[in-house]
């Protein structure tokens, strides 16, 4: 690739990633709370940086949507974090992300498994049995909130739903969307976050539901250049929304060589023994939220050992 062709392709880079935002809404006189997300970009850096495949991709981004999603449900400086365990090829994932809409995470099994190739979008049959973590963790609050419960649809979208619904009494109605290209390439991402609060009669339920259900591919929106905010006003045009806030979305990891460095001085002394004289060289180590590798020379290792014993 020339300078130039690789000028181009980050200046089409960022500007996809500028339309990736979270918007936050009242609707049908504040019966409901609402949120949609655009995440092509975010997704598309997330394969990237795990070197995920179609089936993967589908899964972990319907993960990074979902737990985006999750934090308008939280104000001020707070973590959701998503949590998975099963049965299935998948094994399990681990996300989470900031009220800032930065959000990270991994697969427990890449590549996930499989004997035949990847027929529709029906994932349940590749989680199986288990369970479903969500945590909220909020600036200054003396421990996070966490509840679990059984995995119940095999979509992470429905499951997250259904986390709400059981934990916290509150119905919801999530919907997650990737459309992909012919040749598997992301071509949109985006989620759809419903909530009816406390007093919401059962006619503005029943609106809802008909209003989601009748939705196009919110993906194939994502794919489109008309500005998403523009699509939720028609979309539910009956009840009125009134956009709150829009935020940035992001795949982004705080990690660095010195976060893993401390990391490290925090092993056994023995096991750091060990490391600095036994390598391999140079040791490296890796983020299992961003797959970013971090080395470390016999030397450094050395100088990590010797700090831990003075």
């Amino acid at each position: 690739m020339t300078q130039q062709m690789a000028a181009e392709a980050l200046k089409a880079k960022l500007k996809e990633g500028r339309k990736d935002r979270l918007h936050t809404f009242m609707m049908a006189d504040d019966q409901i709370r609402g949120a949609f997300l655009t995440a092509t970009r975010v997704v598309k850096d997330m394969r990237e940086a795990h070197g995920l495949g179609v089936l993967e991709t589908l899964v972990l981004g319907h993960a990074y949507m979902g737990t985006l999603l999750s934090t308008a449900c939280v104000k001020g400086d707070a973590r959701m974090a998503l949590s998975i365990d099963c049965s299935g090829p998948i094994k399990g994932l681990s996300v989470e992300a900031s009220s800032f809409g930065e959000v990270r995470g991994y697969l427990k099994q890449n590549p996930i498994p499989v004997t035949e190739p990847l027929e529709d979008f029906n994932l349940s049959p590749y989680f199986g049995a288990g369970f479903l973590t969500l945590t909220r963790r909020i600036e200054n609050a003396r421990e996070p909130y966490s509840g679990k419960i059984i995995l119940q649809h095999g979509n992470i979208a429905q499951d997250i739903a259904q986390y709400f619904l059981e934990s916290e009494q509150i119905p919801t109605a999530i919907t997650l969307s990737i459309t992909f290209d012919k040749q598997g390439e992301v071509r949109g991402a985006a989620g759809l976050f419903l909530q009816a609060l406390p007093g919401a009669n059962d006619r503005v339920l029943a609106e809802i539901e008909t209003a989601v259900t009748t939705l196009p591919s919110i993906g194939d929106w994502a794919g489109e250049d008309t500005p998403m905010e523009t699509r939720i006003q028609p979309a539910f045009a009956a009840m009125a929304p009134r956009i709150l806030a829009s935020k940035r979305a992001a795949f982004y990891c705080p990690c660095n060589q010195e976060k893993i460095s401390a990391m490290l001085h925090t092993l056994p002394v023995e096991d750091l023994k060990d490391m600095a004289t036994n390598g391999p060289f140079p040791v490296s180590v890796t983020c299992h939220n961003c797959n970013t590798h971090y080395h470390f020379s016999q030397e450094a290792l050395e100088r990590l050992y010797q700090n831990r014993t003075e």
